[in-house]
């Protein structure tokens, strides 16, 4: 009895400091992928040994590298495990955007930011015969699409403009945004109402409607896009709502974040 009771406690201890492992990753995503040991420490709560000794352990795996400076960051093995999650959250999403098509006649998309381009992980197609389309893998910058724009309301102004300065602001139509002050006001915009939009900024003749998911483990966004003859102001007033629906449902499907 006393041996069973033991393998208890050592299984309960091990859950837990998975349990930590995981939240101390988390705390790393959330500062920007780096902080010091003190850092850790101070939005933990945790005994600085007790990170230290669960670091160690990620680090030996590849999963936290150790800058000279003593600085933790998150490893390169992660990029792997990232990877393929953003490929089956595009295969979870299929159904939800054919849902979202049903719902709303127009052709319903997901894409997330990686680094500093936008990239379409899932489509599901209008059936009318003039649609949208744009290829699931497709990588586009953020200043002029409706998704885009909805991911970089989620970030940090500051950060914002790192992403700009590096992407630069080309002009795809003569209605895309190319200045870096005009965009980050755009943004206070979008996160005011809830939604972005793309008014022919991308391709002309074409309009897109983009909220981000709330909660989503990774900057994703869901976009509806479509002929501006049928993607109208009051057509977009009527779809953002049923879009809101869709993200908020689709984030509970994947559980806790």
């Amino acid at each position: 009895m006393a041996q069973a009771g033991n393998a208890r406690a050592g299984g309960a201890q091990a859950v837990r400091s998975l349990e930590r492992a995981f939240e101390l990753l988390e705390h790393l995503a959330d500062a920007g992928g780096e902080m010091a040991l003190s850092e850790l420490t101070e939005v933990s709560g945790l005994p600085m040994p007790t990170i230290y000794r669960l670091m160690r352990t990620l680090v030996n795996h590849g999963y936290v590298r150790q800058e000279p400076s003593k600085r933790y960051a998150l490893g390169p093995r992660l990029i792997r495990l990232g990877e393929g999650a953003s490929r089956l959250l595009g295969t979870w999403a299929r159904p939800a955007l054919a849902r979202l098509v049903d719902e709303v006649g127009e052709t319903a998309n997901m894409a997330v930011l990686e680094g500093d381009e936008v990239v379409y992980v899932a489509q599901a197609p209008s059936r009318h015969s003039m649609r949208m389309f744009t290829e699931v893998g497709r990588r586009v910058q953020p200043h002029c699409t409706g998704v885009g724009k909805a991911l970089l309301s989620l970030l940090p102004e500051p950060t914002v403009r790192g992403i700009l300065a590096r992407t630069g602001m080309a002009a795809q139509t003569p209605r895309t945004i190319t200045d870096a002050d005009a965009l980050v006001a755009e943004l206070a915009r979008v996160r005011e109402r809830g939604y972005a939009v793309d008014d022919e900024e991308q391709e002309v003749g074409v309009r897109c409607v983009a909220v981000p998911l709330p909660g989503a483990p990774t900057l994703t966004a869901i976009s509806v896009s479509g002929p501006s003859v049928r993607l109208t102001a009051e057509a977009v007033t009527d779809i953002v709502p049923v879009m809101r629906a869709a993200a908020e449902r689709f984030t509970r499907e994947l559980g806790p974040s």
